[in-house]
């Protein structure tokens, strides 16, 4: 249950715990690069086999597994010996999960630790009772398939344990650079997605509402429900509903588009919310979802945005074992996002590209409102008439 805050003159709120676990070499870079963006509450927890990684990893809490096995040097990519030292020091991790009510699980999978370690961390917070989710990247392909065959196997060990999981695959992330793009850059815009999808999850937690979202709501829409996605989406001017939902559903760094969720949970912000612009953007994702889907939306004043922008924070899950991989090159999170080098200029909107309905190829703009035109449904977004063909 969540914790409550004491009382010291002010209203107290049920407070959720919540706790951020890296496991593993690429688990705790992703961490050490989120901290700072986060409240305070927020705690950051680092669990590895390799001694030095770990010393690196800015964590507060660091857990260190496997010292008789590894000898602090690593796995040597055997998940086999990652599974063995968590298990070595499970009630370790079970001593840093003590009293979290709700648990992030961040990790690189193909590795020995992330992929092997990274189902007993989760297996211990479930059984503590925490709702946990977990945030896993897949490798390059330039890789090799043995390790993209290792993460295959650790993401079906993970879905498993957590209640729902988010896959960004890294090859994802060449349809939104260009072949000059810094090696860094391009890692940021990965860790970018993950950090933005964490902290959507956790300011709709934390932040009052004038239609509030609580812990019990992001428990209802996420336990056990397998497959997830997070997207987050910033627009202004004219049509910003619409910009917004179209940048949190079809972010191309996401493994599967949100088509056919059971459950959504849609958070509406800015500093000039509409009412008329909350029930627009709840209108848009519900005709995403399943029919008979559950819906939670809520909607809040957020004094860090800009004037005049809208932010739009998705959780969607419960797709069916067939949904599509996300194939549309959309948006990237946010709008002003830093230029990844495939020519957009600062603050302008990520190019929208239609997909043919046969070959998935790019079509012109104007071909495709052509149809559109023909076929009379332009009160459909674009990026929904997309799917419906």
């Amino acid at each position: 249950m969540p914790h409550k805050a004491k009382k010291n003159g002010s209203s107290a709120y049920d407070l959720a715990k919540i706790k951020v676990i890296g496991v593993g070499g690429g688990g705790s870079h992703i961490i050490s690069r989120m901290i700072g963006h986060f409240p305070r509450s927020v705690e950051f927890i680092a669990i590895n086999t390799d001694h030095q990684d770990l010393n690196h990893c800015q964590a507060r809490t660091k857990v260190y597994i496997g010292r008789s096995l590894t000898g602090g040097l690593g796995t040597g990519m055997n998940p086999d010996v990652g599974r063995q030292a968590a298990e070595e020091n499970r009630s370790d991790i079970s001593e840093a999960l003590k009293g979290a009510d709700l648990v992030f699980i961040a990790a690189g999978l193909g590795g020995g630790t992330g992929t092997g370690a990274g189902p007993i961390v989760a297996e211990v917070a479930k059984q503590s009772g925490a709702l946990t989710l977990g945030f896993v990247t897949r490798p390059f392909a330039f890789e090799g398939s043995q390790r993209d065959r290792i993460a295959q196997e650790g993401i079906v060990k993970l879905r498993e344990k957590v209640d729902a999981l988010v896959i960004i695959p890294n090859d994802r992330i060449f349809s939104v650079i260009s072949k000059e793009t810094p090696i860094i850059k391009a890692f940021e815009a990965i860790d970018d997605v993950l950090r933005n999808a964490l902290k959507g999850i956790v300011e709709l937690i934390m932040n009052p509402g004038i239609i509030n979202v609580d812990f019990a709501d992001v428990r209802t829409i996420v336990a056990d429900a397998g497959s997830a996605i997070v997207g987050m989406g910033i627009a202004s001017g004219q049509d910003r509903v619409v910009k917004a939902v179209g940048q949190a559903l079809n972010s191309p760094l996401l493994d599967v588009n949100p088509e056919g969720a059971r459950g959504i949970l849609l958070g509406v912000s800015g500093r000039d919310l509409k009412m008329n612009e909350v029930n627009e953007a709840a209108h848009i994702v519900a005709k995403t979802a399943d029919p008979s889907a559950r819906i939670i939306f809520g909607a809040y004043y957020d004094r860090k945005l800009r004037a005049k922008h809208l932010k739009i924070t998705l959780i969607a899950t419960g797709f069916s074992e067939t949904a599509q991989p996300n194939s549309l090159f959309g948006t990237y999170f946010g709008e002003g996002r830093k230029d990844l080098g495939h020519g957009a200029k600062e603050g302008s909107a990520a190019p929208e590209t239609a997909l043919s309905e046969k070959e998935g190829a790019a079509v012109p703009k104007a071909k495709e409102k052509k149809k559109d035109k023909e076929s009379d449904i332009w009160d459909i977004p674009t990026f929904l008439r997309r799917r419906k063909k």
